[in-house]
């Protein structure tokens, strides 16, 4: 056995032990490493930073592009929203041990549901080590384990995190191995991880494509998959203009390289002449590129044309591409042809309309009248998120508390015997 397989199937045995003690531990518990995690974060932002500083030089020595570096780096607003996220994180309600559906049976018996920990869980994510936090709070106060492995890029300020993680573990009297992070960059480790089922119940992959259909493809394990997030916004000729360009600015350009950013501009055709030209002047003057059919090219000079693939491309870069439609039945058919099945949004002062785009549009996340990067865990009141699921099982859209849980049904008697 090679090195690296002795050191997954360590991390894996001690996960599954760490486990079982996780998901007996009192809500107070969890409640309490989370607050100490918190404070141990807040006290070490001198350490956290500097080991930052060496991802983010090691980082411009590789040539990471720009998206990547932004993801990467960890500022003084990113530390106080992982502090945030703990803290409340502590404060949602506690699903492990919920029953649910209690109800009496002709025989006498109640049958109902009871909310459990899915077991072991492995997180492979790429460049934010934000994720690192995110993942173990979610995972700790849903009574799981888990085991995380970052991206490489992100190897140390992966670690000091981790450091944090484990002494606010053991302050609240739980086992660090609750939640453990790769201390190594070993690319073996991946294929190991997903391929352990005695140790390891549930993968959830956060990356590039590629990733993604690695994991998909070569996993032994259940895998809740986030895929990339092609989202759109659909400006109705029932819209408020001020409010339209006002969403499909923020949406677009309050931050590139997030999975909720939007990709896709569709806009019906009664209003486009009206519409595009003030939002594209303030595009370009944020710097966006805008690839366009052909009918926004006559209406605006100096466009790109929208190949067919621009249609189905997530950026997560100042580019995005545009389209007239003809009605909201155009919009919504695009959208379920070309999206990612991630976030899409629909502009309107239509009720009906509304209403429709929220019925027959098959995304995880659907809005009317905001932008597309409320699609996000913390913004949902889920204190954080795992990730965004674009599966229909068995979580969809962002994964929070309850999506890192199962149920099993619990029954209830006093003696009865089955006639």
């Amino acid at each position: 056995m090679s090195d690296i397989e002795s050191y997954m199937q360590q991390l894996g045995a001690q996960a599954r032990e760490a486990s079982h003690e996780i998901a007996r531990a009192t809500t107070a518990q969890k409640n309490a490493a989370l607050k100490s995690i918190a404070r141990l974060i807040d006290e070490s932002r001198d350490q956290l930073m500097a080991a930052n500083k060496l991802d983010l030089e090691n980082g411009v020595e590789k040539g990471l592009d720009a998206p990547l570096m932004d993801r990467l780096e960890l500022t003084e607003g990113r530390i106080d929203s992982m502090i945030e996220g703990l803290n409340q994180v502590a404060t949602l309600d506690d699903p492990v041990g919920e029953i649910s559906d209690l109800k009496f049976r002709p025989s006498g018996i109640q049958v109902g549901r009871m909310r459990v920990p899915l077991g072991v869980i492995g997180i492979i994510y790429e460049s934010r080590p934000n994720v690192t936090c995110e993942a173990a709070s979610l995972c700790l106060k849903s009574g799981n384990a888990t085991i995380l492995r970052g991206g490489s890029e992100a190897i140390h300020s992966n670690q000091a995190i981790a450091s944090c993680i484990a002494s606010g573990l053991e302050e609240a009297g739980l086992s660090k191995h609750v939640v453990q992070v790769l201390d190594r960059t070993d690319r073996d480790a991946v294929g190991l991880l997903i391929t352990m089922p005695e140790f390891v119940d549930v993968i959830i992959p956060r990356g590039g494509k590629g990733l993604i259909e690695r994991i998909s493809n070569d996993a032994k394990v259940p895998v809740i998959k986030h895929l990339d997030g092609n989202c759109h916004l659909y400006i109705d000729d029932k819209a408020d203009i001020e409010k339209s360009i006002s969403v499909a600015v923020n949406a677009k350009t309050q931050r590139y390289g997030t999975c909720c950013t939007l990709e896709s501009l569709l806009v019906a055709e009664t209003i486009a002449a009206e519409v595009l030209p003030a939002l594209f002047d303030q595009y370009r003057e944020l710097g966006v590129e805008i690839r366009a059919c052909e009918k926004i090219r006559k209406i605006y000079d100096g466009l790109e044309t929208a190949s067919e693939s621009d249609w189905e491309e997530e950026y997560l870069a100042p580019i995005i591409s545009a389209k007239i439609v003809s009605d909201v039945d155009e919009a919504i058919k695009h959208i379920n042809k070309y999206s990612s099945q991630h976030t899409e949004s629909i502009m309107t002062e239509d009720y009906n309309r509304a209403q429709k785009f929220l019925r027959e549009v098959d995304s995880s996340s659907v809005m009317i009248n905001t932008s597309t990067r409320f699609a996000d865990g913390f913004e949902y009141g889920l204190g954080a998120e795992i990730g965004i699921s674009t599966d229909k099982l068995h979580a969809r859209g962002p994964v929070g508390l309850e999506g890192l849980t199962s149920q099993k049904y619990v029954v209830l008697g006093d003696g009865h015997i089955r006639q």
